[in-house]
């Protein structure tokens, strides 16, 4: 078998086999197959697309890559959580405690974040002490314990899916559905979760902007995992507007807080029970959806939510105190107000030039090796539909580094804002579609 053949192939429009994927993947890792033939093949399976069968053999064979975590310990049905990613996107956090205090069983490994902000991993940090590099049996025996794991991922794990990542960054190859499936339903199949639920993020914000897009992504990802056999569902949601009204990391972590106090904003509040409640059913825990929401409601009522965070910051050796006190919270050093030039309603909030200002004051990473603050955000006080008067602050500035971050990054926040004398017609919904 040869790799010029295999690029021909594709580039003629012609479906590969499961063996030809196959060869690619395992002499792309172990260095045999160049990066130009590599990035030759990414090019032609660009513009020709992938059907559904090599879809599911590019990752099966990035999965058989690497490592796969062991969870046939943990007694139960696991169920996990994924996000294509998002402004001001904070739901893990608040799912993680939420649905384990519902009676299911999590297992989550997380990354550090990319872009506008960090990952679930970045914002954990948030609490001292955190151990986020459990080993396989602590993973395990603190899921069988509590109900809830985070840790990060491990570099041993889908590492072929690292090294194509990488180079689809550099070619103008990652808008490819196949390949974002691949890449995502690789690393949650390896994760070792019985069921995914996916939160497919759509709009100004989001990577996919086109809701058209996102539904073939979704349909794609959740016939990759059923063809695993993995309970798959995905939920479209809106990323026009940020989420609730922290974006930041340390800013996102005390909102999660506040909704598991049941006083967090309600766009939150009404992903966290959209997902949390699917991930409830897919676990065996409530039979309809109506159930569970009442369900995940109770915990944040009876305090049970809020007490499960403790316990899950607390069993990786982290500093539970700040969720009780969040002046405990290390704070930025520098801030400064967004004010209105005019009174108003808030027609747009575009959440791309909000990432990007929340990114300008630290709050996120070019690569994975960058540097974050942690204190660094955007805590925005007025959303769309909300009116303003002139002179009012439509949003908080955050950052520990160069106050001239402050002044550059207010500016491109004031481009995300456009101010009209009339209401929007109607609020924008959060869910946009489910797909099972």
């Amino acid at each position: 078998m040869r790799m010029i053949d295999i690029i021909e192939k594709k580039r003629d429009g012609l479906r590969l086999t499961g063996e030809e994927i196959q060869f690619f993947i395992n002499g792309y890792i172990k260095g045999v197959i160049p990066d130009y033939q590599a990035s030759a093949l990414l090019m032609a399976i660009y513009f020709q697309k992938m059907d559904a069968r090599e879809t599911f053999d590019i990752t099966q064979a990035v999965i058989q890559s690497g490592q796969r975590l062991d969870l046939s310990a943990v007694t139960g049905i696991k169920v996990d959580k994924h996000s294509t990613g998002g402004v001001g996107d904070k739901t893990t956090i608040v799912l993680l405690p939420l649905v384990a205090a519902a009676g299911a069983k999590i297992a989550k490994l997380t990354g550090k974040g990319m872009g506008h902000t960090g990952g679930t991993m970045d914002k954990f940090m948030a609490f001292k002490g955190i151990n986020l590099a459990l080993s396989s049996e602590q993973f395990v025996n603190q899921i069988n314990k509590i109900g809830v794991a985070l840790q990060g991922q491990t570099k041993e794990m889908v590492p072929a899916d690292k090294q194509l990542y990488a180079l689809r960054d550099v070619t103008g190859t990652i808008p490819n559905t196949s390949l974002i499936a691949c890449s995502i339903m690789s690393k949650k199949i390896a994760s070792g979760a019985d069921a995914i639920v996916l939160d497919v993020k759509v709009g100004r914000g989001a990577f996919m902007t086109d809701i058209e897009k996102a539904r073939t992504l979704a349909h794609q990802m959740v016939k990759l995992g059923k063809d695993m056999g993995r309970d798959t569902i995905a939920v479209l949601s809106q990323m026009d507007e940020p989420l609730g009204h922290a974006v930041g990391n340390i800013l996102e972590v005390q909102e999660a807080i506040q909704v598991l106090k049941g006083q967090g904003p309600s766009d939150v509040l009404e992903l966290c029970l959209t997902l949390g409640s699917h991930m409830l059913v897919m676990a065996k825990i409530c039979q309809n959806r109506d159930d569970a929401k009442n369900r995940l409601l109770e915990q944040i009522a009876n305090g049970k939510a809020i007490e499960k965070l403790k316990e899950l910051v607390t069993m990786q050796g982290g500093d539970p105190a700040p969720i009780d006190d969040d002046r405990l919270f290390k704070r930025a050093a520098n801030q400064i107000e967004l004010l209105s030039e005019k009174d108003g309603y808030v027609a747009t909030l575009d959440a791309r030039l909000t990432g990007q200002a929340s990114m300008m004051l630290g709050a996120g990473r070019i690569t994975k090796e960058s540097p974050i603050d942690l204190t660094a955000g955007i805590l925005i006080h007025a959303k769309v539909g909300d009116w303003v008067a002139k002179g009012s602050s439509l949003a908080t500035l955050y950052t520990s580094d160069d106050m001239l971050l402050l002044d550059s990054a207010r500016q491109r926040l004031q481009e995300a804002y456009v101010i009209k004398s009339k209401a929007p017609r109607q609020a924008l919904s959060i869910i946009l579609d489910q797909i099972q």
